[in-house]
């Protein structure tokens, strides 16, 4: 028996990639299934979530699965049952796994190791690949394609960042140009297989440090809020540093077209003004949505094949 994971935007193939986003898009459009009925779906949080938890919830029951919730402090793991224990024992009473530790992913991948369980990765230190899945079933519902888009990243290059320029970059012909505060970009490891896969599909990923020459051209704008669920900045004088990456309507002088993205929740007037949030050119509830059509593409692409 095949049992397929989602912990990084880099356990995908490049086909499952095109075909989760594809999925999403349909689902998105209206369309409807049963393809989990008879199977029971555990979501594990341990940090606070909004969007997430409430799509795999309420994806999980329209596709007909029952659902099992965690808490932070329901499991023993808190009483000092080990990594291996805890995955051993869930994956003989669950089907698949949704789990937000913010902690480092090998947790997940140990309780992947268990057995017949699929583990989706709803937010870990490193990666939100979830999120990433999202904004591209986004960009591919707005504007009918993903190949051949510029999109501009503005802030921090987090988890969020990540798994954005993970899965972007393996769509031929896009550009991905983040404007991340010094010091606070992509991890250089994200970053490096970012630009490796650009080369092979034909795309572009940099990042720059400034936001000085007021960047024009893009299909879409994107940020996310500057305090990341499960973080703390480790310097005193962060915020003046990320003061100049706000997200502006002076940025439509130069990209018109564009479109707003925020992986939300958003704190008006710091990562982004109200004028801009609220306007015409936002996306981002949108967006917000399709995170439910997203989270049933992954959930279906997890239990595909399955008896």
């Amino acid at each position: 028996m095949s049992v397929r994971h989602l912990i990084s935007i880099s356990d995908l193939t490049d086909e499952d990639l095109r075909d989760i986003v594809r999925r999403g898009a349909e689902f998105a459009a209206g369309a409807q299934a049963e393809s989990l009925k008879n199977t029971i779906v555990g979501v594990y949080f341990r940090r606070t979530s909004t969007r997430t938890r409430t799509a795999f919830t309420s994806g999980a029951l329209r596709l007909g699965a029952r659902t099992v919730t965690f808490g932070p402090d329901d499991l023993q793991l808190n009483t000092g049952e080990t990594t291996e224990d805890t995955g051993r024992v869930l994956s003989g009473m669950l089907d698949l796994l949704v789990a937000r530790t913010a902690d480092a992913t090998e947790e997940m991948r140990t309780w992947a190791a268990g057995g017949r369980m699929s583990v989706v990765n709803a937010m870990s230190a490193e990666e939100h690949p979830t999120q990433g899945l999202t904004d591209l079933t986004t960009l591919q519902h707005h504007f009918g394609r993903i190949d051949g888009l510029r999109v501009l990243y503005v802030g921090e290059g987090n988890n969020s960042a990540a798994a954005l320029a993970l899965a972007l970059s393996r769509f031929p012909g896009t550009e991905l140009e983040l404007r991340t505060p010094p010091g606070y970009g992509l991890a250089p490891e994200i970053l490096a297989t970012a630009v490796e896969q650009a080369g092979r599909s034909g795309s572009k990923v940099s990042e720059l440090h400034s936001m000085d020459d007021r960047p024009s051209g893009f299909d879409a704008v994107y940020t996310t809020r500057w305090q990341t669920t499960g973080t703390s900045k480790p310097t005193a004088d962060w915020h003046e540093v990320f003061t100049p990456f706000q997200v502006t309507g002076a940025l439509w002088e130069r990209n018109p077209e564009a479109a707003f993205l925020h992986d939300l929740p958003a704190h008006r007037g710091e990562e982004v003004t109200a004028e801009v949030l609220d306007g015409p050119h936002s996306i981002a509830f949108t967006q917000a949505t399709h995170k439910l059509h997203s989270a049933m593409a992954v959930l279906e692409w997890c239990w595909a094949d399955r008896p």
